[in-house]
């Protein structure tokens, strides 16, 4: 029977246990319920609406699409703590985190899956201009100790580093393609599908086959085809007629869905917020008086109504995640406030570019439009291909920005946009009151009172207006019933543009 629904799931929260773990053994994730209908020859067509402009490890990638090729060592678990999956065994301490790998593992490319190879990624994403090198910067070294056994070495305690191991922060790739530089443009991973350049078409369809040497169960369909159709109406045309089996779609879609075969869901996966990055010495966000008016002028919930969906935050952790401080009360739209600090600021005239993406764009203008309220404050908004867009947007070409992240403990979200050396703080400026505070959580380790250090870094954040404007939405899947069937959210939490792909079934 014709059916459409909207589901909206509960997100998933990291309980204290899970990032104060100090080892956990496990085993394969089970697939065995996967392979149930699996047709030989059943080829997946998925629109995640882009291709990546680089399939590198580190990069921007949705995980939409890195699950297509890539793995990644350890997974989420059920309860909040990783679990096995390239590793089948893992020890943090203090000083280090060692992992055992899973035996009989091949890339694609029929490079072997090893110590070394773990290594080469590590070292690749850390020492590289990566999205996700502050996530490895407490790794001091990498020794490999022996054929199936890797040792992370910490110069500072890292709790959450088996979290990031479960993340978009470190899919696995060929240290073979890694060398030559040509996983940039082709990935190359553990899979069971490897990328088959002669059946895609560029800049259209990539197609990824199934991988016969595939070290665990096969999933439900031996093919992926994947496409990038950013418009969602156009997406959702080429859903009703057949030509897709899942898509993400937005809601403003859904009522096209009405009386047909399509099927749609929805679950929490993105938090976007505001970033200032220009506020180095003499930079245009240097006065924390002009950042504070900026966020005060921000009025989240008319950006909803425009959109249509969404929910205001105060602060990017959710009640429950260790980061989350209830003592946080954000900057609630008061433009009065807002004039007065951009006048305790100096009244400055700002006139600057700041980038967007086709999915953010309206987003942004709103916002904006309601900065250039609290006096000469004015944005002009260039709107770029989402490449270009992912590539550019928090690099320091722009004073400020907007986007989601997706980090899913305080110290990746620390060592992610806040630290001095962070990849996402083009400044290189941090203050000391800070420095100080994510100091002291970082050396607490795993101890009891780490959660509510890191709940006093991310107060210094807010206070120090580093981001503000903090949104929380959802992503929608939208599927024909009569092809594909198992359509769930994915396991990784706040993970925008993704499914489990392992669970989805031919449905005929």
């Amino acid at each position: 029977m014709p059916r459409k629904s909207a589901v909206l799931k509960t997100a998933a929260v990291f309980a204290v246990a899970g990032l104060m773990l100090a080892g956990c053994s496990a085993e394969a994730p089970d697939d065995s319920d996967s392979s149930t209908g699996t047709t030989a020859d059943a080829t997946l067509r998925v629109n995640f609406g882009q291709f990546p402009e680089s399939w590198a490890p580190g990069q921007e990638l949705e995980g939409g699409v890195l699950r297509i090729p890539y793995e990644t060592l350890l997974a989420p678990g059920d309860d909040g703590i990783p679990t096995g999956f390239l590793a089948t065994d893992y020890e943090l301490t203090d000083d280090a985190l060692t992992l055992t790998l899973r035996e009989g593992v091949t890339f694609h490319d029929g490079t072997p899956f090893d110590a070394e190879a773990v290594k080469a990624n590590v070292e690749y994403v850390k020492s590289g201009a990566t999205a996700y090198a502050g996530s490895f910067q407490t790794v001091d070294s990498v020794d490999v100790v022996d054929e199936y056994t890797v040792r992370l070495n910490l110069s500072s305690p890292n709790p959450s580093l088996p979290t990031t191991l479960t993340t978009r922060a470190l899919p696995i790739a060929s240290p073979t393609a890694i060398a030559d530089g040509s996983i940039a443009q082709t990935p190359v991973g553990t899979s069971p599908w490897a990328y088959d350049d002669a059946k895609s078409i560029v800049g259209t369809k990539m197609f990824f086959a199934a991988f016969d040497e595939y070290w665990g169960d096969k999933p439900g369909f031996a093919n992926v085809e994947l496409y990038a159709i950013d418009e969602a109406e156009s997406s959702a045309a080429a859903l009703l007629a057949g030509d897709l089996d899942l898509t993400d779609t937005e809601v403003t879609s859904l009522p096209r869905f009405d009386g047909s075969d399509v099927d749609s869901l929805q679950y929490p996966a993105i938090r976007n917020n505001l970033f200032f990055f220009d506020r180095g010495p003499g930079g245009v966000f240097e006065d924390v008086a002009l950042r504070q008016a900026v966020c005060y002028a921000i009025d989240i919930d008319q950006m909803i109504k425009v959109e249509g969906e969404g929910e205001a935050a105060t602060q990017h952790f959710a009640e429950g995640e260790i980061g989350y401080n209830p003592a946080i009360e954000g900057y609630p739209t008061d433009l009065e406030r807002a004039q007065e600090l951009y006048a305790e600021a100096g009244s400055p005239s700002v006139a600057v570019e700041m980038a967007a993406a086709p999915y953010n764009n309206t987003q942004i203008e709103v916002y904006m439009t309601q900065a250039a309220e609290i006096g000469d404050f004015r944005v002009t908004v260039t709107t770029l291909p989402p490449p270009q867009y992912n590539g550019e947007w928090n690099s320091g070409k722009y004073p400020l920005g907007l986007s989601s992240n997706d980090e899913l403990t305080a110290f990746e979200w620390y060592s992610a946009w806040f630290a001095a050396d962070a990849p996402g703080n083009p400044s290189g400026i941090e203050s000391d009151e800070l420095k100080a505070a994510a100091d002291a959580a970082i050396a607490a380790g795993g101890s009891e009172e780490a959660a509510d250090l890191w709940a006093q870094v991310t107060k210094i954040i807010a206070d120090e207006a580093l981001t503000c404007a903090h949104l929380r939405g959802v992503e929608t899947l939208a599927w024909n019933t009569t092809t594909v069937s198992g359509v769930d959210a994915p396991a990784e939490p706040w993970e925008p543009k993704s499914v489990n792909y392992r669970d989805l079934t031919p449905a005929s």
